[in-house]
């Protein structure tokens, strides 16, 4: 295998960019799929804080890879997409001031039920968003999520045949907490994805360490180095129980999830280590 680049959302680390910083470096990474910014999202901080956290990046040898936006996390009925576009032009001025070339992006939040009967109005505003983005050098990357219209496999793979310009983002826990078969959604999807998220689960929808669950994430990462595929972002989403001493008595050790962690920085350290250990 060759060896990819792998990035991370470091904010699941800490919240100062100063401290996702110290975790990036000490696990090695590339660099950042920027989402929280000194517990500010990064589509509302400042284009003088982009300025400053690109130097603080550039300073520590590390890039950023791709905006981890909430773009698309609206409702497709109630939703307020004259203000969602504006909101995403200042993401893409951040992205060239940081000079991340990706952003991540979502398909709305359907009602509930049959998403069929707002296909078309996902397909109109999706496209807004494409042609606001066309000659900024920033590739939209749709990412699938629970209750969205393309939650599922086949609504991806339809946004992503009518879109060309559009990247996909494969996130293997978001289908496992679907009902997807993981594989299944592969097939359909490995020739479109431009980056994976590396986030596993149980069957019941439990985030656990890569290679820990069933979203067959192994294989999915030998075939996605296999195609040429050379990016990844670590999404920890593990859970972490700091508290658990103070609620024991001297010499007791209470039975808890194996996979949760004393600290945020705990539990991404142990997220980057499982990825590690499956390359």
């Amino acid at each position: 295998m060759s060896t990819p680049f792998i990035y991370a959302f470091a904010d699941e680390a800490a919240s100062k960019v100063s401290d996702q910083i110290e975790a990036m470096r000490r696990n090695g990474l590339s660099g950042l799929e920027i989402r929280g910014v000194d517990g500010t999202n990064i589509a509302d901080i400042t284009m003088d804080k982009a300025r400053e956290v690109r130097r603080m990046m550039d300073d520590a040898g590390l890039t950023v890879f791709s905006m981890g936006s909430p773009i698309g996390k609206i409702g497709i009925v109630d939703g307020d997409f004259a203000a969602h576009m504006d909101k995403l032009r200042h993401v893409l001025e951040l992205a060239d001031v940081l000079g991340a070339k990706n952003l991540r992006m979502f398909s709305f939040y359907m009602p509930g039920g049959d998403a069929a009967p707002w296909r078309q109005k996902v397909i109109d505003q999706v496209g807004a968003m494409l042609q606001a983005a066309e000659g900024t050098g920033v590739t939209l990357c749709h990412e699938n999520e629970k209750g969205i219209y393309g939650d599922m496999a086949v609504r991806c793979r339809e946004l992503l045949d009518l879109f060309p310009a559009l990247g996909n983002v494969f996130d293997p826990a978001n289908y496992i907490q679907c009902g997807q078969d993981t594989l299944q959604a592969w097939a359909l999807l490995a020739d479109r994805t431009r980056y994976l998220h590396i986030k596993d689960a149980l069957a019941d929808g439990h985030v656990v360490p890569a290679g820990k669950g069933i979203g067959h994430v192994l294989e999915i990462v030998r075939d996605f180095i296999a195609r040429g595929g050379r990016h990844m972002t670590i999404e920890p989403h593990l859970t972490v129980f700091a508290g658990l001493k103070d609620l024991e008595r001297a010499g007791e050790a209470t039975a808890i999830d194996p996979y949760s962690y004393p600290s945020s920085g705990a539990a991404f350290d142990a997220a980057c280590h499982a990825l590690r250990a499956l390359l």
